[in-house]
Parts: C-alpha cells; structure tokens; sequence
C-alpha cells in the first residue's frame, strides 16, 4: 500500500461567459502525465455535465450560473472533491446542485460507492442503519420517509469519515438545505476494503 501523505497540487480555473461564473480545479504535476489527464477530464466533464443538466443553454437562454469547488480530502493518495454549482432562472428562488468526484492521484482511479467496501459486505444495509440512527438521533424533519441509500447516491471522503449526501428536496425542505450523513470509518472498519480510500485512511 502506498503511504504517501504528500497532497496532489491543485490550482483554480476560471470559467467565465454571459450569464456564466464558475471556479473548478485542475490537478497539476502529478508524475504520470497520463493519470493527470484523465482525472482533469473527468473533472472537466462533470462541470459541462453540471452546466447542461441546468438548463443554461436552453431557450430562452435566460438562465444564470455561479458555481465553485471544495477539496474534501487531499491526503494518501486520496483526492476527494466537491463541486457546485447555482443557477438562477426566475422565480423564488435559484437551485444549488452538487456532485463530487473521489480519486487516486497515483493509479487514476475514480472510486464508486461499492469501490470503498469488500466484496459480499452488503454495505447498504450497514449504511442504511446508521442514516437510520442518525436520522432519528438528530430528529430530522423529513418531507418523506428515508427508504435508503440509491444506486447514484452521493458520497465524498473527509479525512477520517464517509459522508454521505442528498440533494435539496431530496429528504428534506429546501429551507434545511442539503443533508449531509458524516460516518466515521472506524465504524465501517470491518467491511472497508483495506486497500480501498477509506482503508488509507486508516490503515
């Protein structure tokens, strides 16, 4: 396993056009160019796939958007990144979306969900419990009942913890915002696989 603690270089970009103002990183000096290009191209295409999914290119092409980043994690290897993005077409209020990205700077890697678990784990169950517990501990108000993880649920790493997150409206009123669900990883260390980003966290 490898345990360089060294972060990746990250510097921010600029992308700025009528009715467009987003910040979003590019990694750079990794020592493996190709790795570099790729992890830049995914970032790339989740902020594009973020744009058009928001309508702004649609008539009547009224549609405004802000957005900018957060690095989750910068450690081991593990990169882990957040990126968001508000748009605004009228009405009461804008949207916020956000999506993020989890990856090894040395192999390329861009991890699922089921990338951070040992096969056969059924690590659902294990999280859905502990949303479960967190749900009724925090006393959440939810708009319905939390019927547990999807298939594209959304995760990022945050130095020793999973964090698990939903959209607005997704659980709750959009006055609460989004819902976050931060899980220690030494309460998943017995289904984590050890050379997964949550094992280098720990291990």
């Amino acid at each position: 396993m490898n345990t360089s603690v060294l972060p990746a270089q990250v510097v921010t970009r600029h992308m700025l056009s009528s009715r467009l103002d987003i910040y979003y990183p590019e990694i750079i000096q990794l020592p493996t160019p190709r790795v570099q290009h790729e992890l830049n191209q995914a970032v790339n295409q989740q902020v594009h796939q973020m744009i058009h999914d928001s309508g702004y290119n649609d008539p009547p092409r009224d549609t405004t958007l802000t957005g900018g980043y957060e690095m989750k994690n910068n450690q081991r290897t593990i990169l882990s990144l957040m990126n968001r993005l508000y748009y605004y077409s009228g009405g009461a209020h804008g949207m916020t979306v956000q999506e993020t990205l989890t990856m090894n700077i040395n192999t390329g890697q861009i991890y699922t969900l089921s990338d951070l678990f040992k096969p056969g784990s059924s690590y659902e169950a294990t999280l859905n419990r502990i949303i479960e517990a967190q749900i009724k501990t925090r006393d959440l108000d939810l708009l319905n009942p939390f019927t547990g993880i999807t298939k594209n649920q959304k995760w990022y790493i945050a130095d020793k913890s999973l964090v698990l997150f939903f959209d607005l409206y997704e659980l709750q009123a959009y006055v609460y915002g989004f819902t976050y669900f931060p899980i220690s990883v030494y309460d998943l260390q017995s289904i984590i696989r050890e050379d997964g980003p949550l094992g280098e966290m720990i291990y």
